[in-house]
Formats: structure tokens, sequence, C-alpha cells
């Protein structure tokens, strides 16, 4: 009897034991991984948010690189003009010297003799080789002076726009996080290869070859294909979207800037019904992605980042218009 109560005691404690970690833990369930459209539809929500900022640095950075060359330019073409006005001034200087130390033979008896009314003459002499020698030199001090305003303007503004890129690198900072966090998204979808594992080529690219400024830009995005995404970029191994049309038109002699709304600016608009190759199409109502035209229905665009540069249907986002360069 004593060894079956014990037998019985001990299954009461196991079944206890087991009834208090169903309690504790709970049932276990099975949690299914996140499926790639699911987490495609993270990144694309998300990326929209990041893209403007990210198009935002491209200007501001853009911009001061721009007026730091000006202000190099405007030292590099004040500097020479400055040492002729010196040089000029030096010249005056020492002819003012040797007037006052020996004088024209009209004025030198009236030095010698210490007459105030020959020291006035002498000093209007000496004002009057100034002045003839400043005249020789009035062109060079006036264009000196308009290029010396110029650089205080340019300095002016270089200081404002270095404060918003500093701003920019901030968040820069930030946003290398979240892509950080979608790339994780990314792996957990698709593994450490990332989702770029597809083909980057579906086919024929540029679909529609002609032999134009606008074929040939097209031509040079296809040759891009497989390059890694890099915000901010524009080649030559990694490119953002705006980087890859800016080089794709960069190849072709037409100058883009790095800046979807600036590239929305220039060109002509175009219907879509006129599309050809090397046309831009651009994205959303905030115009902050753009692909380019490969023909077909068909695009090249930088997506974002852990992805590559690849061919698209045209038709992979809410379309904002269509522009032609050049």
């Amino acid at each position: 009897m004593k060894r079956i109560g014990a037998r019985g005691v001990l299954r009461s404690l196991l079944c206890a034991t087991v009834a208090a970690g169903l309690v504790l833990t709970g049932p276990v369930v099975a949690h299914a991984a996140p499926s790639p459209s699911s987490v495609e539809d993270q990144i694309d929500k998300q990326w929209n948010q990041l893209e403007p900022v990210i198009e935002d640095y491209n200007d501001v950075h853009g911009k001061l690189l721009k007026l730091q060359k000006q202000q190099k330019d405007l030292t590099k073409t004040l500097a020479p003009l400055q040492k002729k006005v010196d040089s000029a001034l030096g010249e005056v200087r020492v002819l003012a010297v040797d007037a006052y130390m020996q004088g024209p033979p009209s004025t030198l008896g009236a030095i010698l003799s210490g007459d105030p009314n020959s020291l006035t003459e002498k000093l209007s002499l000496l004002e009057q080789l100034a002045s003839n020698r400043q005249e020789s030199i009035r062109d060079v001090v006036k264009l000196r002076d308009k290029y010396a305003a110029d650089k205080q303007k340019v300095d002016a503004l270089a200081s404002e726009i270095t404060t918003r890129d500093a701003d920019l690198k901030q968040k820069k900072t930030a946003i290398e996080k979240k892509i950080n966090s979608l790339q994780k998204l990314r792996i957990q979808a698709y593994g450490a290869a990332g989702a770029s594992d597809g083909p980057y080529k579906t086919g024929p690219c540029p679909v529609e070859y002609t032999n134009d400024k606008g074929g040939r830009a097209a031509q040079r995005a296809c040759d891009l294909v497989g390059l890694p995404y890099v915000f901010g970029s524009e080649g030559p191994n990694s490119y953002d979207c705006s980087g890859l049309t800016k080089a794709a038109w960069a190849a072709v002699g037409v100058h883009l800037e790095h800046y979807t709304k600036d590239q929305w600016k220039s060109g002509r608009s175009v219907s879509r019904s006129d599309l050809q190759p090397g046309d831009l199409v651009f994205y959303y109502s905030d115009v902050h992605h753009v692909a380019i035209y490969i023909g077909g229905g068909m695009v090249v665009h930088a997506p974002h980042t852990g992805d590559h540069v690849r061919m698209a249907t045209i038709d992979r986002g809410p379309i904002a218009g269509y522009r032609r360069p050049g």
C-alpha cells in the first residue's frame, strides 16, 4: 500500500508539473515565416517615405558642391586681379615718394624754399600722379570689386547650404539605419542572398532600339543592369534612381541633375502614347522615383537598397508623368 501510495504521489506530482508547464508556457504555436509579398509591401511603404529624403539630400549636396566650385573659381579669378591692383598701388607709392624727394624742376625750388604755397602745389602734384595711375587701373579695380561682391554672395549662400547639408547628413544616418532594418526584412523573406536573386533582365534590353540619343541613353541604362543600388550614388559601380538616369543621359552628352524634381523640370513633357526609348518615367505624386523607358512597356530603374538596377514593367507604381530630356 505504501508503494502504491508513493507511485500515486509521484504520478500526481508529474501531472501537476506538466499542467503547470502548460499554464506557464502555453501551448506551442507554429509561426509562419513572412511571405515575400508581405515583406515587399512593407519595404515599398517604408521606402516611399525614405526616397524623398534621399532625393532632397541629393539636391542639397549637389548645390553645395557647385557652390564650393564657384568659391574656388572666384578665388582663382580674384587672386591675379588683386595682385595687379596691389602692384599698381605700389607703383603709385613709389612715384609719390620720388616726387616728394626730388620733384619736377618747376617745384624743386619751392620744395627747397619751404614756401607753404609751394608745398600745397607739391601735394597737388602728388595727388595728380596718384589719380592718373589709379585711372589706368580703374577697370581692374572695378572688375576685382565685382568678383569680390559675387564671392561674398556665394560665401553667404554656401554657409546656408552647408548648414542644410549637415542637417541632411544626420538624416542620412537615420536613413541608413532604416535601410538596414529593411534589409533584415528582405533576408527574412528571401534569405541572405536578398530579393535580387531573380533575373535582372527579363528579356532583350532595350526592348526597342533606336539609334538616336534616347535610344543610346536607354542602351547605356541596360548596360548598367545588375549593378547594386546605393542611395546618393551616380556610378560607376552603383546607382540610385536619379543617379542611373543621369548617367544614362550623360553617356549621350545630355546633362541631368542628380535630383528627380530637377529631372522632372528638364526636357519636355510627352504622353504615354508618344513614349520612346530614353524617355524618363516618374512615379508618385511628389515624383520621388524615376526610371528610363526602354520600349515595349518596360523600364530600367534602380529600385531601392538591397536590390540592383533591373528591368521592370512601366506600371511598377503610380505614374506621375513622362519627360524627354535633350
